[in-house]
């Protein structure tokens, strides 16, 4: 299954939902990622300067992880296809109108928006905006 690439028909069928939970982003020593599987990271990404994991909040405090700010993440229902052109700008689009910082990572079926906790409504509304307006 490679998923919907035309951007009109992507737009229409956004379908945000909000995950449960507060997530944040941390760094830790890439040699040491087994280490952090444990702590079911919803994901990972190895970086020259240490692996980037996202992962729920209550985990990295558990932990003792210094890790960024809380925040919420979004779900895009719509099955994106990876040769999508374009989603990701009109997101990032709505969600700057707005004045919400959001940081995007395309999964395989989907793409997730990580936006700050207070901005978490005000982010699916402008996604829910951008979908109406393009039926």
């Amino acid at each position: 299954m490679s998923g919907i690439s035309d951007l009109s028909v992507l737009l229409a069928s956004l379908e945000p939902r909000l995950v449960e939970g507060e997530f944040v982003y941390a760094t830790v020593a890439a040699d040491k990622a087994s280490d952090y599987l444990a702590m079911k990271p919803i994901g990972l990404f190895f970086e020259a300067e240490g692996l980037t994991l996202i992962l729920p909040k209550a985990a990295a405090d558990a932990a003792g992880i210094t890790a960024s700010m809380p925040l919420r993440c979004i779900t895009i229902s719509v099955h994106s296809s990876l040769e999508a052109v374009g989603l990701t700008a009109a997101l990032a689009t709505a969600l700057t109108k707005q004045g919400i910082s959001a940081n995007v990572v395309a999964a395989y079926y989907h793409d997730h928006i990580f936006v700050p906790v207070a901005d978490a409504d005000r982010a699916i509304a402008a996604i829910r905006a951008l979908s109406s307006t393009t039926t």
